[in-house]
């Protein structure tokens, strides 16, 4: 796999990253503090759950990932590229 890198000072190259970023910086690592790796895992696996699960997202329709996921299979059949998983992956 390639390294593509951001140019310096154009984060819209990629948009949904840094909004993102932006997100977890300021709703998980700027609000807690960790006392160990085994507490950082558990508190950023509830935050993914939360982010996938049951926060809805306006550009999704205000459905959460998870939702949306859900709602293009029923509609095209399958779910292409980075959509498709199933549900036994327990959204990780």
């Amino acid at each position: 796999m390639d390294w593509h890198y951001i140019d310096p000072g154009k984060p819209q190259q990629n948009a949904f990253i840094e909004s993102f970023n932006g997100s977890l910086r300021d709703e998980l690592l700027n609000e807690e503090l960790f006392e160990n790796l085994e507490d950082t895992c558990r508190m950023m696996a509830l935050c993914r759950y939360d982010y996938n699960n049951v926060r809805p997202h306006s550009a999704l329709g205000n459905q959460t990932p998870a939702e949306a996921r859900r709602t293009l299979a029923q509609l095209a059949g399958t779910v292409p590229g980075a959509l498709a998983q199933t549900d036994d992956q327990n959204y990780e």
